[in-house]
C-alpha cells in the first residue's frame, strides 16, 4: 500500500485514476491546482505523485523541484494530454520516473507505479546504512549540495569513470578529490593533469613518459603521469581543452589501460581511475566534432553537475566563516567578527566566478582589515557595495511592490540624502559594535580621530551613542 498524490485538473481523469489506485489497496489524495498539490506534498507524505504538465496556475514541470524537494521525497510521474518531446526530455532531466500520456495512462500506469515503489523500498534499506563521507573541504548545507554528495557517495562506492562539469570556481577539483579519498583508491595516488596547460609537444611525453635518449634534451628516462596514477585517480582538469590528435590516443589508453612511453620498445600497463572536469558544454563541442564522441562516452560514465554559487546561495555564509577562519590560523590571530551587513552584501551578489570568487574576495577583505577586530560592508570591494546599494535603492523606490513604482524615479531620494543616511546608519553602527569607544572606533573604520569626529558632529551623534532602532 503506498500514499499517492493526483494533481490535475481534469475530474473526470482523476476519480478513474484514484478508483484504480484504490481498488489496488493504495490511498490517495487529489489537487486540481499546482498550489494545492505542493502544499499537499509539503503537509503530507507521499510515495508517488502523478502530475499533470497544463495546470490552472502553471506547468506542472515548473513546480517539479518543490514537489521533488518535499519531506518524503516522493517519485514523481508526468503526465501530458499530447506527447512533446521537448517536455518529456525536461521531465527526465529534472528527475521524473515516467512520463505518460493521458490518452493511455490508466493502460500504461501499473508497471512505472511498481518500479517507483519498488525503488523507493529498496532506496530505504540503502539510507539506513551509515556512511561517513570524508568532505572536509566541501562546505554547505544546502539541498543542491546534499543531492551531489549523494552523488560523490555513489562514485565513491563505483570504479567507473566520472565527469564533473560545472562553471569556473564551483570546485570541480575538490569534488574530484572527494570521490579519491572515499574510494578504495584512497590510499594511492591522486595525479592531476592540466589539460589547458599541457604543451602539445610535450603532451606524449608528459602522460606516457619516456625513455632516455628519446629526443633531444631527455638525458634520462622519466615516469609520465598515467605511470603515476598507477592503482589511484588521474584527474583530467579542463578535459575539454585536451587537442585533438591526443583524444584518440587516450582514447585507447583508457580503453586498454596499456600505453608506450615515447621512445620506448614495449608497452606498460597502469591500473588507474579517471575523473574528469569540464567547463565547456562537451555534448555541444562533440557535435560540432571538436571532441570525439567515443571519448566522452568513456569519460562520462558517471556524471555529476556542480551548482553555481549563485544557485546555493544558502552556504555562502558557512563557506565565509570557513575561508575566514582559515585565513585567521593562517596569520595566527584570533577570529574576527563579522556584521550581518557583510554577509547581506554578500547575498547580494551574483558570484560569476563562484566559490573561487568568493574565496579570493576575502583573502582582499582580510588584507585590507588584518588589524580589524570586525568586518563590515566598508571592507568589501566597491562592485559588491553598489550591488547591494542599488537593490536597497530600487527596495526603497518601490515599497508596495507595484510595477510603475518601481520603474519611476519620483520616490527615489537624492544623492545626498541617501548618502547622508548611509553614512549615519554606518556610524551608529560602528559606535554600538565598539561600545562608543572612539579609540576603537578609528582601528575599526580606518578613519582618523579628527575625520570621525567631524562626521559625527555633522550627524549629530555623540561618543554616547543613541540606542539602535
Amino acid at each position: 500500500m503506498a500514499d499517492i498524490l493526483i494533481i490535475d485538473d481534469d475530474f473526470m481523469l482523476t476519480e478513474m485514476l484514484a478508483s484504480h489506485l484504490q481498488q489496488a489497496n493504495h490511498v490517495v489524495a487529489i489537487a486540481a491546482t499546482l498550489a494545492d498539490g505542493v502544499a499537499h506534498a509539503r503537509c503530507s507524505p507521499f510515495d508517488v505523485v502523478f502530475l499533470d504538465v497544463q495546470l490552472p496556475d502553471g506547468n506542472g514541470l515548473d513546480a517539479f523541484p518543490a514537489l521533488a524537494d518535499a519531506p518524503s521525497q516522493p517519485q514523481i510521474i508526468i503526465m501530458t494530454g499530447s506527447g512533446d518531446p521537448d517536455g518529456a526530455k525536461k521531465a527526465i532531466q529534472s528527475g521524473a520516473w515516467s512520463y505518460l500520456e493521458k490518452p493511455h495512462v490508466l493502460r500504461n500506469l501499473l508497471l512505472p507505479l511498481t518500479r517507483a515503489l519498488q525503488y523507493r523500498e529498496e532506496k530505504k534499506r540503502i539510507d539506513r546504512i551509515p556512511t561517513a563521507l570524508k568532505r572536509d573541504a566541501i562546505i554547505g548545507k544546502s539541498s543542491c549540495l546534499g543531492a551531489c554528495l549523494d552523488q560523490v557517495a555513489s562514485a565513491a562506492a563505483s570504479d567507473a569513470n566520472v565527469l564533473i562539469t560545472g562553471e569556473t570556481g564551483v570546485g570541480k577539483e575538490i569534488f574530484a578529490r572527494a570521490i579519491h579519498d572515499n574510494s578504495n583508491r584512497s590510499e594511492q595516488a591522486f595525479v592531476v593533469v592540466d589539460c589547458a596547460s599541457l604543451p602539445e609537444t610535450l603532451i606524449e611525453s608528459t602522460l606516457f613518459g619516456h625513455v632516455k635518449g628519446a629526443f633531444t634534451g631527455a638525458d634520462r628516462a622519466s615516469a609520465g603521469l598515467i605511470k603515476m596514477a598507477h592503482n589511484g585517480t588521474l584527474f583530467l582538469d579542463e578535459v575539454g581543452e585536451l587537442p585533438e590528435r591526443m583524444q584518440k590516443t587516450f582514447l585507447r589508453v583508457l580503453q586498454e589501460h596499456w600505453f608506450r612511453p615515447v621512445g620506448a620498445a614495449k608497452e606498460e600497463y597502469s591500473n588507474f581511475r579517471v575523473i574528469a572536469a569540464t567547463n565547456r558544454d562537451l555534448d555541444q563541442d562533440a557535435a560540432s566534432g571538436a571532441f570525439r564522441t567515443d571519448l566522452l562516452y568513456r569519460l562520462r560514465s558517471l556524471s555529476l553537475h556542480l551548482p553555481r554559487l549563485r544557485d546555493r546561495k544558502e552556504d555562502i555564509r558557512p563557506l565565509s566563516r570557513h575561508f575566514l577562519a582559515r585565513l585567521c590560523d593562517r596569520a595566527k590571530i584570533g577570529s574576527k567578527g563579522v556584521a550581518d551587513e557583510f554577509f547581506e552584501h554578500l547575498h547580494a551578489y551574483d558570484w560569476p566566478g563562484n566559490v573561487r570568487e568568493l574565496q579570493q574576495t576575502l583573502e582582499q577583505v582580510f588584507a585590507n582589515a588584518v588589524h580589524h577586530h570586525t568586518l563590515f560592508a566598508y571592507h568589501l570591494p566597491d562592485h559588491i557595495r553598489v550591488r547591494k546599494t542599488l537593490e536597497n535603492m530600487q527596495n526603497d523606490a518601490a515599497p508596495s511592490g507595484d510595477a510603475h513604482s518601481r520603474t519611476s524615479g519620483a520616490s527615489l531620494p537624492t544623492w545626498k540624502d541617501f548618502r547622508s543616511a548611509k553614512e549615519r546608519e554606518y556610524l551608529r553602527q560602528l559606535l554600538h559594535s565598539t561600545q562608543g569607544s572612539v579609540k576603537e572606533a578609528c582601528l575599526v573604520s580606518g578613519l582618523s580621530r579628527a575625520r570621525l569626529y567631524q562626521l559625527m558632529s555633522l550627524h549629530d551623534i555623540g561618543s554616547t551613542m543613541e540606542p539602535l532602532q
